[in-house]
């Protein structure tokens, strides 16, 4: 047994940010920590993203697994990013709906 709880980190396009927020709740609820993509309720500079995306590896680096929302298979490049780092790092990554064999 565990001397903490698992750590989830959420990983997904910002189109999906209900969706993330649903599947943090759900996973907080059932005894998980998470930790998910940085908000902003305004356009943000490149600078801001390059930094935020920065700051997500980090995230990832912290977590015991990745959790990618993706509604419909949708995955975007900056999401492919993340996955691909988090193969790179040995996490497990699993998805909320099936990816499309074209992705």
């Amino acid at each position: 047994m565990p001397d903490r709880p698992e750590i989830v980190c959420i990983c997904g396009s910002t189109r999906f940010l209900d969706q993330m927020r649903r599947a943090n709740r759900d996973l907080t609820f059932a005894g998980v920590i998470v930790v998910a993509p940085g908000e902003a309720d305004e356009l943000i500079t490149d600078e801001q993203k390059a930094a935020l995306d920065a700051l997500h590896l980090r995230k990832i680096d912290l977590a015991d697994r990745v959790l990618v929302v993706n509604p419909a298979g949708y995955v975007g490049e900056s999401t492919r990013r993340e996955i691909a780092y988090a193969h790179a790092t040995g996490k497990p990554v699993s998805f909320t709906d099936p990816v499309p064999s074209d992705q």
